[in-house]
């Protein structure tokens, strides 16, 4: 089989996008299976192409021997000579097939399999191609719309398709506009490659900063985004901070005159971006994530649950609460906090932790260092409180004066919760006792006096007239009376040793 097809292979890969190699393995398919229906068999048939991949011939590879019994496979040895005089039984010939000895259906049947090979090759190679561009953007053309799906002309390489969840509200299109857009998915579909484009991820505002911020590319970045939230066609905010101290990871961001930060704006269509630094503490990055913005204080309420109270001036309320709440919802998601926005009257009117309360005092210039009512213990428990104003006890001072059995009979409360409530108290109070003692009247003893008459078990001992009077025992062998300057037993005679032991 002599052609020329130069032309039609070079035509191939510039519409196809297919390599040479590939375009030549799949003429060598087809041939094989045209054999492979005419004779039933490919395994002895051998395709080669010329030097220049002008020609392109089929053979088949036959032994010699002396009788055929499979035509397809064996030729005579009479017959082998007539090709080739040197010919001998057992060798093998190469005989070349007549295009004209394959039949309609052969011939069908590889065209059949040259358009599913160059299908399928074709489809593998934008696969590759696509798959490695995933998160990144590719510029297209509008082509038309169906179902709110924009189908969008990547460049005679394939097509994609803008589903209407992937795009922004604020924006509209006609054909042949331009539309920039994130490979998000890459998919194989009997239909063919299917390439899912987006404009509202957060990605593709971040790979839109990478292009235009040169600190954000590069092995060494220097300017890093740590997080980034987006409202589509509202409000984006993002935090960055920077690998290296004498560089401002917002003013990369924005630019000389707003001019980075302007592009990315255009580009999303008008879009309002917030940039904000990042920072590992808390209630720092909460006061950051609600630009534009000013916030006086954070108060953590619960640091487990994260939970924390912006306090804002009553201008910046509105502003801090952003339209239908946006802005505080994208600095929730930000911080990954549960934020609650309050002016200065709001917050001193909320019933809240004392430590917290605290806080925002001292921040206003109002707060007493004097602790005069239990509830306002660090870390008292609450219903230790309540049940304490049950029983028609607030203040400290109220407690401190209740005898042991007063506290006994409090309704609602343990003794554990007592102990662990007089600690609060001792750790947190300065108790002031008063020093002024009433002198001692001349018909009552002194207490000196007393000390004199009193052990320290509070027994009063009898006085002799040669000093205190000596303990007595029983002998431990007859039970007589002895005592401690005996040194044997007046009954029974036995010794006596007097040991005493420390308490």
């Amino acid at each position: 089989m002599a052609t020329d097809m130069s032309d039609a292979i070079l035509q191939i890969i510039q519409d196809r996008g297919i390599s040479e190699e590939l375009v030549l393995k799949t003429i060598e398919n087809t041939l094989l299976a045209a054999y492979k229906r005419r004779f039933g068999n490919a395994d002895n048939a051998v395709v080669r192409f010329s030097d220049d991949n002008r020609e392109v011939s089929i053979y088949a590879k036959k032994q010699i021997v002396d009788g055929v019994y499979d035509p397809a496979c064996e030729i005579d040895l009479e017959e082998a000579r007539e090709l080739s005089p040197e010919g001998e039984i057992g060798d093998e010939l190469l005989i070349e097939v007549d295009p004209r000895d394959f039949d309609r259906i052969s011939v069908q049947s590889a065209k059949q399999t040259a358009h599913q090979s160059i299908r399928e090759i074709q489809k593998d190679s934008l696969y590759a191609e696509y798959k490695d561009k995933v998160n990144k953007i590719i510029v297209g053309y509008y082509q038309r719309e169906r179902n709110g799906t924009i189908y969008v002309d990547l460049g005679g390489k394939g097509e994609g398709i803008l589903p209407k969840k992937f795009q922004s509200p604020r924006e509209v299109y006609y054909v042949n506009d331009r539309i920039k857009a994130l490979i998000t998915e890459v998919n194989k579909t009997p239909a063919g490659l299917q390439v899912v484009l987006s404009r509202t991820h957060t990605d593709f505002v971040k790979a839109i900063f990478e292009a235009e911020v040169p600190e954000m590319y590069g092995d060494d970045k220097i300017v890093k985004i740590h997080k980034i939230v987006r409202e589509p066609g509202y409000r984006t905010k993002l935090a960055v901070y920077s690998t290296r101290e004498d560089v401002d990871p917002v003013g990369a961001c924005v630019g000389l005159k707003g001019m980075r930060i302007q592009a990315v704006i255009r580009e999303l269509e008008g879009e309002k971006i917030d940039v904000l630094k990042y920072d590992p503490d808390p209630r720092r990055f909460i006061k950051n994530a609600l630009s534009p913005a000013e916030v006086r204080d954070v108060v953590v309420l619960d640091e487990d649950k994260h939970q924390a109270l912006a306090v804002v001036n009553e201008s910046q309320l509105s502003l801090a609460i952003g339209k239908q709440g946006l802005n505080v919802r994208l600095a929730n998601r930000l911080v990954d906090w549960n934020i609650d926005v309050k002016t200065e009257e709001q917050f001193l009117e909320l019933d809240i932790a004392a430590e917290s309360r605290r806080a925002v005092s001292e921040l206003f210039g109002e707060y007493d260092e004097e602790i005069s009512r239990i509830s306002e213990l660090p870390g008292v428990d609450e219903a230790l409180a309540g049940a304490l104003r049950k029983n028609n006890i607030e203040f400290i001072e109220d407690y401190l004066a209740l005898g042991e059995e007063q506290l006994a009979s409090l309704e609602g409360v343990s003794a554990e919760q007592l102990a662990v409530l007089q600690k609060l108290i001792e750790e947190n109070v300065e108790i002031v006792e008063e020093d002024y003692k009433e002198p001692p009247s001349e018909e009552e003893p002194s207490e000196e006096t007393e000390a004199s008459e009193t052990q320290a078990d509070g027994e009063v001992l009898p006085e002799e007239e040669g000093g205190e009077a000596p303990d007595e025992y029983e002998c431990p062998e007859c039970g007589a009376k002895i005592t401690t300057d005996m040194t044997s037993c007046p009954n029974c005679g036995i010794g006596l040793s007097f040991e005493y032991e420390e308490d």
